[in-house]
């Protein structure tokens, strides 16, 4: 398998997926459509629905039958990359090498593309699924994304700056919901749509956990270690902000051999899966392997 030529497929179904799904930039009102448009459009890993289609296509799916879950999870993710962006969460300036929603437009119009971002995601989700398939992926990705999970996780990040006395139970709980929530329910959107086993679905899902943390842990040894250019987003923002992080709980080495152990943990369940996984597999160790 050229791994390469792989990811490569993979992402340029999600960008036609999201040019598919999401209302052209001209529709009423246009200036929020465009910002929604110019926040998905702007580039990124595309590691989330990659996933989602990959957990598909491990199951047999190799039509475009999870391409509609793999967009909805990427307008959850955009949304929430908008929403840290914004002065009064993270207040950055640079987002996948460009100026963030709020920079490019305004703060409203950036709030109002996120918002509009998360409802969209349930839309993709109602219009082309049916029945308990439908009940079932919009009540993982609303649970990864609610309360509980991804919003609870960032504001317990929040939370946790210049936090002195925070501990490593803290820091976890903090990115098995912030990070790890929205890479689980990626496979596992992909797994429910391929009719995968309950046995199946709960590997998936310990599979993501791992992959999730590992990928945090990467996140906070770049932020301490890459330059702005490289990560396209500000570096060494964490520091400046007091954040609780790996990195400033651990130190780089503990934390890159956590991000081994986890990604080791996650390649061991998918391996469990019994089926053809080379292309996971290799996702897995470049997700630690990466530089931005």
């Amino acid at each position: 398998m050229d791994f390469t030529a792989e990811l490569k497929r993979h992402v340029a179904r999600v960008e036609q997926g999201l040019d598919r799904y999401l209302p052209r930039a001209d529709t009423r009102p246009a200036r929020l459509h465009t910002a929604m448009r110019y926040s998905l459009e702007a580039g990124g890993k595309r590691l989330r629905p990659v996933l989602t289609l990959a957990a598909a296509e491990l199951f047999g799916v190799t039509d475009d039958s999870a391409l509609p879950a793999a967009v909805a999870i990427e307008c959850i993710h955009t949304y929430s990359l908008i929403h840290d962006d914004l002065p009064c969460m993270d207040n950055d300036d640079l987002r996948r090498g460009r100026p963030t929603a709020h920079k490019q437009f305004d703060e409203a119009t950036a709030l109002l593309a996120g918002d509009a971002l998360l409802t969209h995601a349930f839309v993709i989700l109602g219009e082309h699924y049916a029945g308990q398939l439908a009940a079932s992926l919009v009540r993982e990705l609303a649970d990864a994304a609610g309360s509980r999970r991804l919003i609870g996780g960032q504001m317990e990040d929040l939370l946790a700056e210049k936090k002195s006395d925070a501990t490593p139970a803290e820091l976890e709980f903090i990115h098995l919901n912030k990070t790890a929530a929205m890479i689980e329910a990626s496979l596992v959107l992909g797994g429910l749509v391929a009719g995968a086993s309950d046995d199946q679905i709960a590997t998936l899902r310990r599979a993501g956990r791992h992959l999730g943390l590992a990928f945090q842990i990467i996140d906070d040894i770049l932020d301490a270690t890459a330059d702005t250019a490289t990560l396209g987003k500000t570096a060494g923002k964490d520091a400046k902000a007091d954040k609780t992080t790996f990195v400033k709980l651990h130190g780089l080495e503990k934390s890159r051999n956590l991000a081994a152990m986890h990604t080791a943990s996650a390649l061991q369940e998918l391996k469990n899966i019994g089926k053809n996984c080379e292309f996971l597999l290799q996702l897995g160790e470049n997700m630690v392997a990466r530089s931005r």
